[in-house]
């Protein structure tokens, strides 16, 4: 996926792995285009946090703002004066991981009016195997949800469908069935299909965005 805008918001259901998306994207920006910050604004009942990764993110160059900077557990309901920085300073590429849910788009609606004079893409990111959106409708239903909730327009698909360790690339392709068919009836274009590195030889006809897996539970 060719990432030309300055800043990237990743939206999605909770539990798509919208999260673990937005770290790979800030970390790719970093390698190839300079000065990066990703904003952790998932505050309304995340899974993973994107500031858990902060050690790595930190050590590749990505500079991490979140909703709450001395406890990484907390979720405060509160957005960080730092995200401003991202909306006014244009030398720097933006990645904001917001909330999974229309309530967690909210945390947006205040910097609507900043956010779309600026270069930006709102993604939508899609996981066939999460029961609330595993139909064309009901995904669809959930993004107008989102932005109406945001007061922006989606610009583009992400196919990230997976079973944690047991993906498997028919899941994959699975997915890339329901994104299409949410792309037909939205026009929107399906921009990428994540996937490991070990799949990309069973899923050469498709446009692949590689992942590595940063965002893990406890016991793995």
């Amino acid at each position: 996926m060719k990432a030309f805008h300055r800043i990237t918001i990743v939206t999605g259901h909770y539990g798509t792995g919208k999260t673990e998306f937005a770290v790979n994207l800030a970390l790719k920006l970093a390698r190839e285009n300079g000065p990066v910050m990703l904003a952790d604004l998932d505050i309304v009942n995340p899974y993973f946090r994107s500031r858990e990764r902060r050690p790595e993110l930190e050590a590749a160059g990505v500079r991490v703002i979140s909703s709450s900077q001395a406890c990484s557990d907390a979720d405060v309901p509160a957005l960080p004066a730092e995200l401003l920085a991202i909306l006014e300073n244009r030398d720097v590429r933006g990645v904001l991981d917001i909330g999974g849910d229309p309530v967690g788009a909210r945390v947006l609606a205040r910097f609507q009016p900043k956010i779309v004079q600026e270069d930006c893409q709102l993604l939508y990111v899609l996981n066939a195997n999460r029961p609330e959106v595993r139909t064309a409708e009901s995904a669809i239903a959930y993004l107008r949800g989102i932005e109406q909730t945001c007061g922006l327009t989606c610009s583009g698909l992400v196919n990230n469908t997976h079973l944690c360790r047991e993906t498997t690339a028919e899941e994959i392709r699975k997915g890339a069935a329901l994104a299409e068919e949410v792309a037909e009836k939205t026009g929107l274009p399906v921009l990428c299909h994540t996937a490991e590195t070990k799949f990309l030889p069973a899923l050469s006809d498709l446009t692949v965005f590689p992942l590595e897996i940063y965002m893990k539970k406890p016991w793995e």
